[in-house]
């Protein structure tokens, strides 16, 4: 005992001596990690914002710094781009927590384009003049500015309370979705990038739980609003418990959370093991079941079948520009995530994890596209035209060859484009209790506002895959990469779910177009230039990617390589 004391202060002697040797130093490499440094530290700055700023300037100030911030990190992206990162100096950085090579920096100058747009809907104050709770049966007075935008006047409120009137007379603002936005921005930027499983579920939780709080923030239907959040917050719980438990399983069987280590361990190429895990390690039930777990962590976030049933719900109860955000930044993210874990980590279990796949993607195909049918909410049709199109995309995912992850890139950003603009338009058609989102309302828009039906109807066009739309060549391009890929039966499932999905799409415009139009029918509000350019963005991305989509088709092959 007593010649152990000596042993052990001879040991804190040495470490105290040499400090750097026994614990080094992490290795950062800040300026390939910009893009997430930017808009965490904007993110961080907004908080900052709210606590210091005088109110009255609040929205100024957070609009032009999250635009701002936006505009920096695609600069930066752009920027890691040009000087190689995408291709030849393709690299790990972060200790090998965060991949820098084309697929991420491609998917991240994808979110954050379509996240600029989208926060221009979330900073749209001439759509809703009234600012009046029509859902709660509230009359309050309209907001003393005359302007309000989509979000409640102080979300802390009870709906219907007399705080929340209150709030709603002095003109108050929920400017907190900016610095929520960018945390979820910030950590959808880390999720397609991160090259361990620990970053990846770090980044899970930094979009998701800004996500579920925006969810709940509608300025009408409050009720609604928060119902979506909770259903979103509790589904999206259990499938984090999902991916986390996966991770511990596949962790029991590789020992390590590094997607390359467990490549090694899948191929049996892996040289060393680990004393503490030598009873687990190689065991294929600890494989199989941790990778099916994570599938399922990460097809939640895709929205595909059968853990699609948050997504109509959520769409349709979330703030119209959430949805539209939603929709498209996170769709992004996640199918970039799904890429990395099954190109990089588990390309070893392809033979187990296709059949799978595939099974899910004829589902989430044939599922979103009947069930749309039915649907009589605007919201909730394009809802489930999502999860149609999550396995369109799929069908990139099973072809498992650089053409299959081109051809997934690039529908990501044909999809982005028209799914923000969509649901822009969405918020411009209002009646007496904000926006009129069921489809009888939509009857004869065309003869009372025939710009923004058109609009409409070339959005509808291009999910319906119509050619010399964008939908059209991305769906050409997933469902040529997955014939080639040996996924005919696929493809013909996926052509006649598209041609199911054709119908609601033409129901739509031929309701617009060819019905009368009804005498309480619904206005369409005039918006600011920030609502128009989001639209205007949609529409002319929507066209140039059809009509000449070659050159983005051979920028998202340059991006198709996976650094490991």
């Amino acid at each position: 005992m007593t010649a152990a004391v000596p042993e052990a202060a001879a040991r804190w002697a040495a470490l105290a001596a040499d400090p750097v040797e026994r614990i080094p130093a992490p290795h950062i490499e800040y300026a390939q990690l910009a893009p997430i440094l930017i808009v965490l530290g904007a993110a961080i700055l907004g908080v900052l914002v709210e606590a210091f700023v005088p109110r009255r300037s609040r929205y100024v100030v957070q609009v032009f710094l999250t635009v701002a911030a936006i505009a920096s990190a695609f600069a930066a992206v752009v920027g890691l781009a040009a000087g190689g990162y995408g291709s030849t100096k393709a690299r790990i950085a972060a200790m090998g927590a965060i991949a820098v090579d084309g697929p991420s920096l491609f998917l991240q100058g994808t979110i954050l384009l379509a996240s600029v747009v989208a926060v221009f809907t979330f900073a749209e104050r001439r759509l809703d003049h009234t600012g009046h709770l029509a859902a709660e049966g509230a009359a309050a007075d309209a907001a003393s500015s005359g302007r309000a935008d989509s979000f409640a006047a102080q979300a802390a409120s009870v709906p219907g309370s007399d705080s929340e009137k209150a709030a709603v007379r002095a003109g108050f603002a929920t400017t907190e979705v900016y610095p929520l936005a960018l945390f979820a921005i910030a950590g959808m930027l880390i999720f397609p990038a991160a090259n361990d499983l620990l970053t990846l579920f770090v980044a899970l939780e930094v979009f998701s739980l800004p996500l579920y709080l925006l969810c709940a923030l509608a300025r009408r239907r409050r009720l609604l609003s928060q119902e979506a959040a909770v259903k979103y917050f509790l589904l999206g719980a259990f499938s984090s418990a999902f991916l986390l438990f996966g991770i511990a399983l596949i962790y029991g069987y590789a020992g390590s959370v590094s997607y390359a280590r467990i490549a090694d361990v899948v191929d049996g190429t892996v040289t060393s093991v680990d004393p503490a895990l030598a009873g687990t390690m190689g065991n294929d039930a600890l494989l199989l079941i941790g990778a099916a777990l994570l599938l399922m962590g990460l097809l939640f976030k895709v929205g595909a079948v059968p853990f699609h049933m948050w997504t109509p719900d959520v769409y349709q109860g979330a703030p119209t520009p959430i949805t539209g955000f939603m929709a498209a930044a996170t769709k992004v993210a996640a199918f970039g995530a799904l890429l990395r874990l099954l190109y990089v980590a588990l390309p070893g279990l392809r033979w187990d994890w296709r059949p799978v796949m595939w099974g899910v993607a004829i589902v989430t195909m044939l599922a979103g596209a009947v069930i749309a049918v039915t649907q009589t909410d605007v919201k909730r049709l394009l809802a489930y035209s999502s999860v149609a199109h999550a396995g369109f995309i799929l069908a990139g995912v099973i072809a498992t060859s650089e053409e299959g992850v081109s051809s997934v890139l690039f529908y990501l950003v044909a999809y982005s484009f028209v799914t923000i603009g969509a649901f822009a338009v969405v918020t411009l058609v209002r009646d007496a209790g904000g926006e009129a989102t069921h489809l009888s309302k939509w009857a004869g828009l065309g003869r009372r506002s025939p710009l923004v039906a058109a609009v409409f109807a070339v959005f509808l066009l291009a999910f319906a895959g119509i050619p010399l739309t964008s939908g059209f060549s991305g769906k050409f391009a997933v469902f040529k990469a997955a014939a080639e890929g040996g996924a005919g039966a696929l493809v013909v499932v996926g052509v006649i779910s598209s041609a199911i999905a054709a119908f609601f799409y033409v129901r739509v415009i031929v309701l617009m177009f060819f019905s009368e139009p009804k005498a309480d029918g619904p206005s369409v509000a005039v918006p600011s230039p920030l609502t128009m350019v989001t639209i205007a963005v949609g529409v002319a991305v929507t066209v140039v990617l059809g009509v000449a989509p070659q050159y983005f088709l051979d920028l998202a092959g340059q991006a198709s390589v996976f650094a490991r």
